[in-house]
């Protein structure tokens, strides 16, 4: 069989990233939400330099904070939020009414909300619910109209579920548990099957008047590779694999639109990666900054940034709007970076309050710092 094949590490141009960075933690201590001003404290400040006492006084402001008590207001007593599991957004033919359980519990991580505290201990449950084999039909959620139409779509359905939750678990911290590692080996022998196969070069085939995905192919999803980004461990263990991943999700994206066939349905998938979904002009000015910022954090984590000309260009784009002091400050902004693809729903903003110019900046600037900080860049601080 005819594998994928990664490219040479000097194919194609490559921008220069600078391979340092100025963090201004006092700006984001000023000018961010209480989400950012923690994230700042706990993950970009140096080592030893905030104290208990200001981090737990941080912390307890997120409880406090407009932001994640709208989601936290929002979860039923069964761990659920809004009826469904994986709704971005409200759908009158999916019959999904607000945003569901899995988008809102990455949310909660994202705004830093603690650990251990109610609204993760009910959804927790839930969530392993879900990687285990239980068969229970309500634990199809919003999918169980499809399946009772359509037998054959259950295992495609569980199959998307398993790998959400295993994202949301992973996010959670969870890298280490061993229902995690046993899915987390599964999702990745499906995909690496799916890498070394001639589908990653030709995964579609006519389906009537469409373009379906192969019934045999399986790419990454946003779920998987999230997954894969918080569990290094399990990376180190399939370093190959993890290579391979990192240099296919570096490919530009095909641009066709396609579905999926589930028995005698199809499905139009907004979960899967196949290539960079990053869109740019040719200066590298993304058409949605936060998924290009999501995106760009995620090939971070996987150690895949340099492979990926794309996202190394819209960063390096980014990144010449900073000032000296490492504030992102782009001309005439006069609102908050919109989101196009509702995905990176979780992931932005952190700092919902876009009545200044500064607060505008906030999220931005606190990203690529992360990013700065996850690429081992040298850093200094403001």
């Amino acid at each position: 069989m005819r594998a994928f094949v990664a490219p040479t590490a000097d194919k194609g141009a490559h921008l220069e990233l600078p391979a340092q960075h100025r963090i201004p933690i006092s700006w984001l201590l000023a000018n961010g939400g209480e989400s950012i001003r923690f994230r700042t404290l706990a993950e970009l400040a140096p080592a030893g330099s905030v104290d208990a006492t200001m981090l737990e006084a941080a912390l307890q402001a997120v409880t406090q904070s407009k932001t994640a008590l709208a989601v936290v207001k929002k979860q039923k007593d069964t761990g659920v939020w809004g009826g469904n599991l994986l709704g971005l957004a409200p759908s009158a033919a999916q019959g999904i009414k607000d945003v569901g359980t899995i988008p809102q519990y990455r949310r909660l991580l994202q705004l830093a909300w603690p650990r251990g505290t109610r609204p993760f201990k009910l959804a927790d449950r839930l969530l392993f619910r879900l990687l285990s084999r239980d068969e229970d039909p309500a634990l199809l959620f919003e999918f169980q109209k499809l399946v009772k139409s359509e037998p054959a779509a259950e295992p495609w359905a569980r199959e998307v579920i398993r790998e959400a939750a295993s994202g949301a678990l992973a996010e959670a911290g969870y890298a280490e548990d061993p229902r995690l590692r046993g899915a987390g080996h599964k999702i990745a022998n499906a995909v690496s099957q799916f890498l070394r196969s001639p589908l990653a070069e030709k995964p579609f085939v006519k389906a009537g008047k469409q373009i379906a995905l192969h019934p045999d192919a399986h790419p990454p999803s946003w779920y998987s590779v999230a997954m894969l980004a918080m569990m290094p461990n399990l990376r180190r263990e399939r370093a190959g694999f993890t290579e391979r991943l990192g240099h296919y999700l570096a490919q530009p994206a095909p641009k066709k639109s396609f579905v999926i066939g589930v028995g005698k349905k199809t499905v139009r998938p907004q979960h899967l990666l196949l290539g960079d979904p990053i869109e740019a002009d040719s200066k590298g000015c993304p058409k949605d900054i936060p998924i290009a910022l999501h995106y760009i954090e995620l090939l971070a984590r996987l150690g895949a940034l340099q492979w990926a000309p794309v996202a190394t260009k819209v960063l390096g784009w980014l990144l010449h709007d900073c000032d000296d002091h490492g504030v992102w400050r782009p001309k005439n902004l006069r609102s908050m970076p919109k989101a196009t693809n509702r995905i990176s729903y979780h992931y932005f903003p952190l700092h919902a309050d876009a009545k200044t110019v500064e607060s505008r900046e906030a999220d931005v600037t606190f990203r690529l710092a992360l990013i700065a900080r996850l690429l081992g860049w040298e850093l200094e601080y403001r």
